[in-house]
């Protein structure tokens, strides 16, 4: 199923240009997987390239900075940049496709259509991002129609947006797959994410907080105990050590639905974010009922 790692890989910069070179690459019924980024690429992303190139005969990576999930308060003009280190390491990881398309290819002049989401858009990081999932699901939309990938790929780490993406495929009848990897840590369990070249080395190190906190409730409940309200305590006790860090939200939820929970029966999926300095980091856990 695997493709082939090659020395030669095609970068495209307009629409156009892409399908033109995915009808060659597809070639008849080949299978295509999409790797969505906003560049600044890490090991999280070289994992999802990764399986990506296993699992299918075709890999497309994408790279677009959006500007319709960023808040007027956010970073999109500091957001990490590097195209040309992010073009040799899809290379190096045997991408055959690399999209890096402009804004204003992708929202042209007159542009005026946008995927609008209920309810899984709301809580968590909807309510903190005003508008957030509807840039998300917009972009994610255009580039499954420009690509039409059998698979796209997706790292648990934003798993809200996993969540997001995966509800649009399904309501707006999309026919693409939607697999999620696990989080890529560093060696003291930060998840990986562009937005750390943002910290201070000291806050660097209050960062862990986020791990922190979700293994202190992770323990508590393989030690038996299943109350939501406790797990949350579990979180809020780590971050009341570490006052440096601005906790935005703590929950233990559905992991299929994200309704908050009042007691584990089953599955859940802790979810943490918090602001350090002038960063946002996010992070989250599953737990299973054994």
């Amino acid at each position: 199923m695997a493709n082939t790692r090659g020395p030669f890989m095609d970068v495209v910069k307009t629409i156009d240009a892409a399908r033109e070179a995915l009808s060659k690459a597809r070639g008849g019924s080949r299978k295509v997987g999409l790797v969505p980024t906003m560049g600044a690429l890490h090991p999280g992303h070289l994992s999802l390239i990764k399986r990506a190139r296993e699992e299918c005969k075709v890999t497309v990576v994408s790279v677009f900075v959006n500007p319709a999930q960023f808040g007027v308060d956010e970073d999109l003009d500091t957001y990490p940049r590097d195209t040309a280190k992010d073009a040799e390491l899809c290379k190096a990881e045997g991408a055959n496709i690399l999209f890096m398309p402009e804004p204003a290819e992708m929202y042209p002049s007159g542009y005026a259509t946008y995927v609008l989401q209920e309810r899984y858009t709301d809580p968590f990081e909807g309510e903190l991002r005003t508008g957030h999932f509807h840039g998300v699901c917009t972009i994610c939309c255009k580039l499954f129609n420009i690509v039409r990938p059998d698979v796209a790929y997706f790292g648990q780490k934003d798993y809200q947006q996993t969540v997001v993406v995966r509800r649009m495929a399904a309501d707006l009848n999309i026919p693409v797959e939607i697999r999620v990897s696990p989080i890529v840590r560093e060696s003291d369990g930060l998840a990986m994410s562009s937005r750390n070249s943002y910290l201070s080395p000291t806050e660097r190190e209050q960062a862990t907080v986020l791990y922190r906190a979700l293994t202190a409730a992770k323990e508590l409940f393989e030690e038996g105990e299943r109350s939501g309200r406790a797990l949350f305590a579990a979180m809020r006790a780590v971050f009341d050590k570490t006052p440096q860090a601005r906790l935005d939200y703590a929950a233990v939820a559905n992991p299929e639905t994200l309704r908050e929970l009042a007691r584990v029966e089953s599955k859940a999926v802790l979810l943490v974010a918090c602001r350090i300095g002038r960063t946002h980091l996010i992070d989250n856990m599953l737990l299973t009922v054994p």
